[in-house]
């Protein structure tokens, strides 16, 4: 195969630098997809940007209805290059475009030398952004991102021609490589090097969903014969690469259904019944419909490897209890872990307190305990006395011995790592004659999780959602506040205390911070208890506590010798405290939704009516006047404008997934999930939906991929796992 450098454009400098991007091989070109595309029926005229955007600012952003996040894409010529001198010493770069409907500014206020070189009057350009409306009525674009348009491309461009537009690095732009470069460079090798291209889908999938064959596909990304055939072809690249993905996850299943082997648990348990039977309180259609789906994983005789997601609130305990009776009564051993020592405190006497009336033994086992009941603990867990374990990372630490451990729950499974839940499970094989064995596996998660994240990063396991609340819970009214309303919000919180409820008032940092103009718990907990409610009695709660007095400070709030627990984040994850009703949270601006959701979940676990107030900066009220970024305005009107429109945790995981993007939410280590080159997890739920589906039904109809219409997807899934690519050179 010809070297990149041997290739007409390139030679040996642009050949490493390429390198330095990945691109190894001529086929690796072949995979250096635009970023985007200059199109003309694409792009937004002048007038109508300026018009959509007046609409959408009004006075006061929280009673706007409609506002704007995505990028716009213009194209205007340089009418004039002005450099402004400002106080201080500083200069402003301004840009004025015209097109055929009216003006925009293009700001810079960085690297103002460098820009006066590049841009001159008469310059045709293509501006992409996130634009604003100045207080003058003006449109204007802040250091966006922009591209030269020569006369060449104009020419082309006024034609109708797609023109790709590639991501230039900085050491591609330093030894030369620019978008029009590398598109020749591509244009030169396309032909050379597509004949040898090998089909990486089959026919019936080609067929099924009309995609064009590979070699058009390629193509038309690069070089597009019309809008269609370009958005015909990205669908098949997205739809191709995550269907790869899902594939394998889907083959690792059945091969789990295949050769692994689980313990058969009898759903007809004594004990689940005599629970059920003397509940004071009617499950939910979705809580019976979740024990129905467990008891036939439980039952087929193979490892149950299943996520449980549900509202903070939502009765997910319950339904665990109620399946852990039915591997109790088969003889065996359960255990539940749970992130904090608190929660697992609050697990084990609530269990205990469920069971009082049951011959069966809980134990707790967690970090602090002294040394001699530990050893009592351990004992009666090896000899099997104990059938329900309940505790910390101190579960799966090697001194722990097992007896027939076949249910192992793992509450909040987003603060776990793989390694330790691996840990566990081999613990659990431990524990009896036939290591063939492993154990059933049920992940709990109270914070909501994206459809999008639940296909792929935890594709692996089955997934139940309960979504329906119980009957006595009351939606919790949820409102915003600015700081100037903080005395009526105080005096909100008396009438609430004399009704006879407790209140958190939660803020983002421990102790004041030279560096961030935020409130810190310490400072407020002498302010408010001093000066402001000085008739109650106020606790103080922080992650810099040591265990035991987070512990003390949580339990005397349960007991009611706390009429407000002045705190931080650390009661995001807290135990239940049903009288409860009212959550403040100042600089709730500062917190990110699903945080935000998860310290509202703290409140509402009775049935009283509740109360979340989001507190935040006067600057954010009239974002125009103020000193405030408009895209810090946007971003907090969205977080908070959202935790007041709905109480629904997956409503608020898909909002936060489009503000954060998917790193941010699932963390890069503990995801499990690969760099995806094409596939946009954010935006493409549609099309990860469609793989998902096509992946189970392949698997389903052909375990092991042997069937000749599949030797295609069989070949180039092994190519995948071990390159991350779907298609070689012949």
């Amino acid at each position: 195969m010809e070297s990149l450098q041997y290739i007409k454009g390139v030679g040996p400098k642009r050949a490493e630098a390429l390198v330095k991007e990945g691109i190894l091989l001529p086929r690796d070109l072949l995979l250096y997809f635009p970023r985007s595309y200059i199109d003309r029926n694409t792009a937004s005229s002048i007038a109508s940007l300026s018009k959509q955007l007046q609409n959408s600012n009004q006075k006061d952003l929280f009673e706007s209805d409609v506002i704007l996040y995505s990028e716009f894409v213009i194209i205007a010529r340089i009418y004039m290059v002005q450099t402004v001198n400002l106080p201080g010493n500083r200069k402003m770069l301004k840009l004025v475009l015209r097109d055929n409907t009216g003006s925009v500014n293009i700001i810079f206020w960085n690297r103002i030398q460098f820009f006066e070189k590049i841009y001159q009057n008469g310059q045709l350009l293509l501006i992409s952004g996130k634009p604003e409306i100045d207080k003058y009525g003006i449109l204007n674009f802040s250091h966006p991102e922009i591209d030269i348009i020569d006369n060449e491309d104009e020419a082309l461009f006024q034609k109708g021609v797609i023109l790709p537009k590639y991501r230039i690095s900085e050491g591609m732009a330093n030894c030369g490589l620019n978008i029009k470069i590398i598109r020749q460079i591509i244009s030169n090798i396309i032909d050379k090097e597509l004949p040898h291209i090998v089909e990486s889908l089959p026919d019936y999938i080609l067929q099924q969903f009309n995609f064009p064959a590979i070699k058009s596909t390629i193509r038309n990304i690069h070089f597009p014969e019309s809008k269609e055939m370009l958005e015909v072809s990205r669908s098949r690249v997205k739809f191709e690469e995550i269907l790869y993905f899902l594939l394998h996850v889907e083959l690792s299943k059945q091969r789990i259904k295949l050769n692994d082997f689980g313990f058969v648990i009898n759903p007809k348990s004594k004990s689940a019944r005599r629970l059920y039977d003397n509940l004071p309180f009617q499950l939910t259609s979705d809580q019976k419909k979740v024990i129905r789906e467990i008891a036939d994983d439980m039952e087929s005789g193979k490892p149950m490897n299943r996520l449980l997601q549900g509202d903070v609130g939502s009765g997910k305990t319950i339904v665990a209890l109620l399946t852990m009776l039915m591997v109790i009564d088969a003889g065996y051993q359960v255990v539940f872990m749970a992130p904090t020592e608190i929660l697992a405190e609050q697990h084990y006497l609530n269990i205990k307190n469920m069971l009082k009336d049951f011959d069966i033994e809980v134990a707790q086992l967690v970090g602090g305990q002294k040394v001699k009941a530990r050893r009592t603990i351990l004992e009666k867990i090896l000899d099997g006395t104990s059938k329900i374990i309940v505790g910390t990372h101190a579960l799966f630490q090697s001194e722990v011995r097992y007896n027939k451990l076949a249910y192992v729950i793992i509450d909040e499974q987003h603060r776990f790592g793989v390694q330790q839940r691996a840990d566990l499970i081999e613990l659990a094989k431990q524990s009896y004659d036939d290591k063939q064995f492993i154990p059933h596996i049920l992940v709990m998660s109270a914070t909501p999780i994206p459809r999008t994240l639940t296909m792929t990063a935890y594709g692996d396991l089955d997934v139940s959602i309960i979504k329906s609340m119980p009957k006595n819970r009351k939606p919790i009214i949820t409102s915003i506040k600015f700081e100037s309303n903080l005395p009526e919000v105080y005096d909100f919180v008396r009438s609430q205390i004399k009704s006879g409820f407790q209140i958190y008032i939660v803020y983002p940092l421990v102790e004041k911070s030279e560096k961030m103009a935020l409130k810190a718990a310490t400072e407020h907990y002498e302010y408010l208890s001093n000066e402001i409610f000085k008739e109650f009695k106020c606790g103080l709660l922080h992650g810099q506590m040591f265990w035991y007095e987070k512990e003390d400070a949580m339990k005397a709030f349960l007991n009611k010798e706390y009429d407000i627990l002045i705190s931080t984040t650390v009661i995001e994850v807290g135990i239940d405290v049903p009288n409860a009703n009212l959550m403040i949270i100042e600089n709730a601006e500062r917190f990110g939704l699903s945080q935000l959701h998860q310290l509202r979940g703290r409140v509402g676990r009775g049935g009283d009516q509740s109360y979340c107030i989001l507190v935040t900066k006067d600057d954010f009220k009239y974002p125009l006047s103020s000193k405030t970024k408009i895209d810090d305005s946007k971003a907090v009107f969205t977080r908070l404008k959202t935790m007041t429109e709905t109480t629904d945790g997956f409503k608020i995981a898909e909002v936060d997934l489009k503000l954060r993007g998917p790193g941010d939410i699932m963390g890069t280590k503990q995801s499990g999930l690969p760099e995806f080159k094409f596939i946009d997890l954010v935006n493409d739920a549609d099309v990860i939906g469609i793989a998902k589906k096509t992946a189970y039904q392949i698997i389903e109809t052909d375990p092991l991929l042997k069937n000749e219409n599949n030797t295609i997807l069989r070949n180039n899934l092994e190519k995948y796992i071990k390159h991350k690519t779907f298609f070689d050179i012949a």
